[in-house]
């Protein structure tokens, strides 16, 4: 009986067994030749002596073209001469589908890759073991986000990616025709969340795309990524937001460390695991911060990009990586996240990991005529806003939420250069395709 069977399940004393892969390299010595096979969990050795196997056979594999598609039927035989500890004599095969030549870019070659050509062929740098890994570990962090909110009472949701209005407004929204009438992509499901409190619905999360027409070319700017978003009801302060959020990242890096030890391997990385709390810092240390690192900075303004990095070096030196950002001039926060009374601050936080924000959150202002001020003071029209203001007249509890970049959060865990390198296909101000 022949089994079928992957790099990864094979056993020296299975007998005969089919593998389907591609064809990594070939080396034909003359007497002798040797194929190696790789699929997603690695590669094997495929032996071919030349007077053992039936001429045909050896022809067709020792002529392969480098990276074509095919299966592979033979005995399994312990070896010594291998890293597995045993290879495959041939005794079937089947060419799936050959691979042109030359190729648009190797896979095992030790060549350096301009990204762009990477990102052109993306089909075959996943090929690349330690790119393929990257996107295991962002399965592996999505499914423990999940685990994380549903241990802790949440509900995932999920609401729409075309709006009538924007949640954060500006110049990064994306306009859309939507049968002859104005509509847009979504920035995060801000608004949706907050409705949904307001449901009875009180603890929500999603994961899903957000949009943001920012027309930067930076190595942490794109346009579409997945937002993970939670938004949670009857909370007293911002405090009970920043806790919670504590517990999933923390869960989430102690997750990765164990259940992705096989690509962080492959990748040659390790995952520190930040003692909880994190610790909280206000804007105003942060702006001493920035100023003592000799950037010039004025009272209200963002700290960007910059700024981040010497409040992350700051922070590195002392032995932390993950850190709260807090009481942000209200003035640089939405119209929804609740004001200080009585100062020029808000109740928002950023979390930083290393030198970058990848989550924003907050209390929100829960009380309709509070509301509706902010909405004016930033400029806003509440009757552009009647669909969500309308869930805030009858009985909606205070309550507070975030939202995270999952590409950035798995970026900084990674330590990888560019937030392309966690995209499948990403989509910046010059890339549309593929």
């Amino acid at each position: 009986m022949t089994l079928i069977r992957n790099t990864k399940s094979i056993k020296a004393e299975d007998g005969i067994v089919t593998v389907n892969g591609w064809a990594q390299d070939i080396r034909n010595l003359g007497g002798i030749s040797f194929l190696t096979l790789r699929d997603r969990f690695g590669t094997v050795q495929v032996t071919m002596p030349k007077k053992k196997i039936e001429p045909g056979l050896f022809e067709m594999l020792t002529t392969l073209s480098r990276e074509s598609a095919v299966s592979v039927t033979g005995e399994v035989k312990a070896s010594n001469q291998t890293a597995l500890g045993f290879e495959i004599i041939p005794m079937s095969a089947e060419v799936v589908s050959e691979a042109a030549v030359p190729l648009p870019m190797g896979v095992v070659d030790k060549v350096n890759v301009e990204m762009d050509t990477r990102l052109n062929h993306r089909f075959m740098d996943i090929r690349k073991p330690e790119i393929k890994a990257i996107f295991e570990l962002k399965s592996i962090m999505f499914e423990l986000i999940g685990e994380a909110c549903r241990e802790n009472g949440f509900v995932q949701v999920s609401t729409p990616k075309i709006n009538s209005s924007g949640a954060e407004g500006g110049a990064t929204l994306f306009k859309v025709d939507y049968f002859g009438r104005d509509a847009y992509l979504a920035q995060s499901p801000q608004l949706y969340k907050q409705i949904l409190m307001s449901t009875g619905l009180d603890r929500v999360f999603e994961m899903s795309p957000a949009f943001r027409a920012e027309n930067s070319n930076t190595n942490r700017h794109v346009t579409e990524f997945v937002s993970f978003d939670g938004e949670m009801s009857w909370i007293s302060s911002e405090e009970e937001v920043m806790s919670m959020i504590e517990k999933i990242v923390d869960h989430v890096l102690k997750g990765i460390r164990e259940r992705g030890a096989e690509q962080l391997a492959v990748l040659g990385k390790d995952i520190g695991i930040p003692a909880v709390p994190y610790p909280r810092l206000t804007y105003e240390e942060c702006l001493e911060m920035v100023r003592e690192g000799g950037l010039d900075i004025k009272d209200g303004d963002d700290l960007g990009t910059e700024g981040e990095k010497i409040v992350g070096d700051r922070m590195s030196s002392k032995g932390f990586d993950l850190y709260f950002i807090c009481e942000y001039p209200e003035d640089a926060k939405p119209f929804y996240i609740m004001e200080k009374d009585g100062t020029p601050y808000s109740y928002s936080f950023d979390l930083d990991y290393r030198g970058q924000e990848i989550s924003s959150g907050g209390q929100r202002e829960h009380r309709i005529d509070r509301l509706v001020a902010r909405m004016q003071k930033k400029g806003l029209d509440p009757k552009d806003f009647e669909f969500y203001l309308e869930a805030f007249r009858y009985g909606m509890p205070s309550h507070g939420g975030w939202g995270i970049g999952t590409e950035r959060l798995l970026v900084k865990m990674l330590d990888l250069p560019n937030i392309r390198e966690a995209i499948l296909f990403p989509r910046d101000v010059s890339r549309l395709s593929p």
